[in-house]
């Protein structure tokens, strides 16, 4: 098995720390170091549609939601996870791009709904495609079996901080 940063930084700890169990910063360090490189590798595809994460993200809670391509406000900021003051910049963003178009709530006076435009339904088309070839690609390295039991580990992980 080849040798990565984080396994000089273990050993370090090792050297100075013998009667600390540093194994969990190995596994924390590695998703952390991952997570810097997967948002690079990710933008890379995304800056082909002149998208960011963030916006790429709205892009698609919109198209996936189904049609008509309708999310409130809060329902995008609640399940992309960002404060709603973030959700109205990336919403902005989008709107000057033509991307979505705020339109009144039909069943709220006060409301607002965001929806994909024309436009913005055949960006986020060709940017998921490019996307998911780009996650395949990324993801390559592994086995079927090694992606299907890291997959579980992680959803394990993650459920333990999301009930």
């Amino acid at each position: 098995m080849e040798f990565d940063p984080v396994d000089k930084i273990l050993a370090q700890w090792q050297r100075e720390r013998p009667d600390l169990d540093v194994s969990p910063m190995g596994i924390i360090g590695r998703m952390g170091r991952l997570a810097k490189h997967l948002e690079r590798a990710l933008q890379e595809t995304f800056s082909e549609f002149s998208l960011n994460v963030g916006e790429f993200d709205v892009l698609a809670a919109l198209r996936r939601s189904g049609q008509p391509y309708q999310l409130s406000p809060t329902e995008l900021f609640n399940t992309l996870m960002v404060s709603s003051g973030t959700m109205t910049h990336r919403i902005d963003r989008l709107e000057q791009a033509k991307l979505v178009k705020r339109i009144p709530d039909s069943s709220d006076r006060r409301g607002t709904l965001i929806e994909l435009t024309d436009k913005g339904f055949n960006v986020i088309e060709k940017a998921v495609e490019a996307h998911v070839v780009n996650e395949r690609r990324i993801l390559s390295v592994l086995e079927e079996s090694e992606r299907k039991a890291l997959a579980d580990l992680l959803r394990k992980l993650l459920v333990s901080f999301e009930e």
